[in-house]
């Protein structure tokens, strides 16, 4: 007996617009005038596609790509054979042979990996690329600030040059906040102490607000994916994803009955619900789900925006559509869940989150369409 056909496209579906993403990028390029702009592709590329996404980011200009494994940066390294790719998360133990090979760049972050990546270095005879990163206050990774002159004696004994000094704002999101200056002065002078070497500092954020940040090098990350970088302003970003779920039932329902799991939402009204076929095994976070007394997520329909009713199970939610009167969707009609009626921090907010949980935690069981500037996606 031969195995059964497979069934698709009458799911969920996501399409990335790559031309969104470029001209985002193209935009903070314009905004950091002298520095040069990075990018920031980790997590496979903030949900988006790692690969398809840095290879649009490299056509727009992109030749600095920022990635948190060094299994991120072999993966992107036969699409990208150019490209510098820089490793957030350091050196791995007795990695330094994989990194050399594979042509990445450890972001080295304590003294053990400085001493391991320097006698990788004299073993090739080679200063091999690296970046130094130090803690000016976000107290995760990177040299302490007491290990400055130790980290300086340790390279000006071998001779070695780093291709970056780094550090990572805590707040950026923050214009206002006083922790920016902080870092910022502590930066200063970690790079007075290390004259001549390219220095990076903002993130997505930064690169908006604060020219004094930019340095020689700037790295955004959530702008390129349209999502919101700075908080109490309008986003400029243009969005970059479209995630839409067929509705699969319409359901009538009655004062007074429960919707979803733990009957945590009672109708206050007789209720019109389409049940949409996308759950939290796809992506869609149970956090954006509904009680009576907080409000969920909303998705686009038909022109109006409809709130979800109830929890988030695994592969379903229900929607309110009362309100869109004798105009009733039919089963397999689309409804707009990311897109452009509906941002990834307009799900993220009522969810108590980000748009970088909303973005990264799209993995789900659909397929995935990329399109450039000038495509549109099929109907």
């Amino acid at each position: 007996m031969s195995a059964p056909a497979i069934v698709t496209g009458y799911g969920p579906r996501l399409t990335v617009d790559l031309g969104a993403i470029q001209r985002n990028w193209q935009a903070l390029d314009k905004v950091s005038a002298g520095a040069l702009t990075g990018a920031a592709v980790k997590a496979d590329g903030y949900g988006l596609g790692a690969v398809p996404v840095a290879k649009a980011l490299y056509a727009a200009g992109t030749r600095f790509f920022f990635v948190a494994t060094p299994d991120e940066g072999l993966a992107l390294r036969p699409a990208l054979p150019e490209a510098h790719i820089f490793v957030l998360n350091g050196l791995f133990p007795g990695a330094a042979p994989l990194y050399v090979g594979e042509r990445l760049m450890p972001v080295l972050n304590s003294l053990p990996m400085l001493e391991e990546w320097l006698v990788a270095c004299l073993g090739r005879n080679e200063a091999l690329p690296a970046a130094l990163h130090f803690d000016t206050g976000m107290n995760r990774l990177g040299f302490r600030l007491n290990e400055t002159s130790i980290v300086k004696r340790m390279i000006e004994d071998v001779g070695y040059a780093p291709q970056m000094i780094m550090s990572h704002l805590a707040c950026a999101d923050q214009p206002q906040h006083e922790k920016n200056r902080t870092q910022l002065a502590l930066f200063s002078s970690v790079i007075n102490q290390f004259p001549g070497i390219p220095a990076s500092l903002a993130n997505s954020a930064a690169t908006m607000t604060s020219r004094e940040m930019h340095f020689q090098m700037v790295r955004p990350g959530i702008a390129l994916y349209g999502g919101r970088a700075v908080n109490g302003r309008k986003n400029p970003m243009v969005p970059a994803v479209t995630l839409e779920a067929p509705v699969i039932q319409i359901r009538e329902c009655k004062t007074g009955e429960s919707v979803g799991y733990g009957a945590s939402y009672i109708l206050p009204r007789d209720t019109r619900l389409a049940i949409v076929a996308l759950g939290y095994a796809d992506g869609f976070i149970r956090a954006a789900s509904s009680t009576n007394q907080h409000a969920g997520g909303r998705v686009h329909l038909r022109g109006t925006l409809c709130p979800l009713i109830g929890r988030v199970s695994m592969d379903m939610f229900a929607i309110d559509i009362t309100d869109l009167g004798n105009d009733i969707p039919i089963p397999g009609e689309m409804v707009e869940v990311l897109g452009p009626n509906v941002s990834v921090d307009d799900q993220a907010d009522p969810a108590g989150t980000i748009g970088y949980e909303i973005l990264t935690s799209l993995k789900g069981r659909y397929p995935r369409t990329y399109v450039s500037a000038t495509e549109q996606p099929a109907a």
